[in-house]
């Protein structure tokens, strides 16, 4: 097995080797937990490097490629009357979403340091539900890529229903039902493509080869960024997603919002764009459309909430809208910006969660109003908390700030088959959400942490013990590092995302140097 397969499997092994601790040792549990995901976080770093080192010399041939160059590529014959292979490898998108992946898992088993109800069950659960999501990014099979992703989905509903919090029943039975309807959509899509390939091949870098009738793309394109929209909560089939966050544990609404959203942008990046050009050219501009609304309905929703997941998780509906909008404007500047958006709202909302995780378990409350004066007692969350919120309005110096401006550069500058004023209409309308993201923002910290206590129950809490301090630095710090050198997750993905360009132009050879 190559990197690209230890990737994968080294969660399951994690997953399996939580499972042989007795029940009664939830320390070792934990620690079995935190080592497996340090490892894989290490993994990572040495993938990266060894990725680095292999694409530099290439970064040149992809301004007129057509076609994805992978890396780290492992193919084994599977179902070969089916033509299903195991088919993984790894481009610069691929491997930032692996980078992300890896820190918000690692960050999630320190934020989760305390959970005492079943802790190798859960445990256990979050580690399968990451391996899917691992075996989503690195698949180029189109059946493998749906085995994990349903891989992915379905343990969400035991770990909100079990391990969650209010109307948890409820919450993990909508999130369930709504992501399969979006499954069965993206499963039609996938089999069309299939079909018009000739029925042989599920490898997409064959199926990259394959021209599709325009009507068949016409079709078979909203199929497949509705079905992927759903998990990125694209309107109006987002509603789920604000009370999955709500009621789900600490961990899981960190991988959830952080990673698990993250693969319905990837999909119609992915799947959508890619294999279909001439579809993606025709429905662009109205999911462009549809998904101002979604920025501008969840920057909205926020502000008019009072739970702090709530309050969060309208926020995400509103970030996750920049993905999938820098993806419709389909050019090189707003794809690149939906992968940094990826990247950084990732990291964001993952920070969000555990500090709100945090805060919890001590006030044992996530009503703003019954809040106030909390940076008195717990100064490091209040810091933490405030940079979050910094990075969630696009305050210069922080991953959101990189990737929102190559998001609205994108939509402004639009692209050669759609109407110029409508995309720049669109793209003013979605800059407003910044507006409201700071009054929201700096109204719920506000309300949060400064002012007097109100509460005297509070004067007696603690600020941040070992593991949390250590889980939200390594967030931050991947925050700042991003915002002040961006060129490290430009030059990762760029490379990668001009055969997209390229195909998206009629010839499918135009070299796009210089191109937005």
């Amino acid at each position: 097995m190559g990197l690209a397969s230890w990737l994968i499997l080294l969660p399951f092994l994690t997953a399996l080797g939580v499972l042989a601790v007795p029940s009664r040792r939830s320390d070792l549990i934990r620690w079995v937990a935190l080592v497996g995901t340090g490892a894989h976080l290490v993994l990572t770093a040495f993938t990266t490097l060894q990725f680095w080192q292999l694409a530099s010399a290439d970064i040149s041939m992809a301004k007129t490629a057509t076609l994805t160059k992978l890396y780290f590529v492992e193919r084994v014959p599977w179902f070969k009357s089916l033509g299903v292979d195991y088919l993984v490898g790894i481009d610069g998108i691929t491997m930032s979403m692996v980078i992300l992946t890896s820190i918000i898992i690692f960050t999630g088993v320190l934020a989760s340091w305390n959970v005492v109800n079943r802790t190798k069950e859960f445990f256990a659960l979050l580690l399968v539900l990451v391996t899917g999501v691992f075996g989503v990014f690195l698949s180029f099979d189109l059946f493998l890529f749906f085995m994990f992703y349903e891989v992915a989905v379905l343990p969400m509903y035991l770990l909100i229903g079990v391990w969650g919090t209010g109307p948890k029943e409820y919450s993990a039975m909508k999130l369930t039902l709504m992501l399969m309807v979006g499954s069965a959509f993206i499963l039609v899509g996938m089999l069309a493509l299939y079909h018009y390939a000739g029925g042989t091949t599920f490898d997409l870098t064959q199926l990259a080869q394959h021209h599709y009738p325009v009507e068949m793309q016409r079709w078979v394109f909203p199929l497949i960024f509705i079905g992927f929209g759903v998990l990125g909560a694209l309107y109006p089939f987002h509603t789920w997603s604000p009370d999955g966050h709500a009621s789900a544990p600490t961990a899981v609404s960190m991988l959830h919002a952080g990673v698990l959203m993250k693969l319905g942008g990837y999909g119609a990046l992915r799947i959508g764009v890619y294999l279909l050009p001439e579809g993606a050219q025709y429905w662009g501009v109205f999911f462009m459309a549809l998904t101002t609304i979604n920025i501008l309905y969840g920057a909205f929703g926020a502000i008019k909430q009072t739970d702090l997941k709530y309050f969060t998780a309208y926020s995400s509906v509103s970030h996750c809208g920049f993905v999938l909008f820098g993806v419709a404007s389909l050019n090189l500047m707003g794809l690149k910006g939906a992968v940094l958006q990826m990247f950084s709202h990732g990291v964001m909302t993952g920070l969000f969660f555990a500090l709100i995780g945090m805060v919890y378990g001590r006030t044992h409350t996530r009503i703003i109003p019954d809040m106030g004066g909390l940076a008195k007692v717990m100064p490091w969350l209040a810091v933490c908390f405030y940079i979050a919120g910094m990075a969630s309005l696009g305050l210069p110096g922080f991953a959101g700030f990189i990737a929102e401006s190559h998001v609205f550069l994108g939509g402004f500058f639009g692209n050669e088959w759609s109407d110029p004023m409508l995309t720049r209409t669109l793209t003013v309308l979605a800059t407003l959400s910044i507006v409201v993201t700071a009054v929201y923002v700096l109204r719920g910290l506000a309300k949060v942490f400064q002012g007097p206590i109100t509460n005297p129950h509070f004067l007696e809490l603690t600020d941040a013990k070992l593991t949390e301090r250590l889980a939200t630095g390594i967030l931050v710090l991947t925050l700042a590092i991003v915002g002040l050198v961006p060129g490290l997750l430009i030059d990762l993905i760029e490379s990668s995302l001009l055969p997209f360009v390229n195909r998206l132009h009629a010839t499918g050879a135009l070299a796009v140097a210089g191109h937005p």
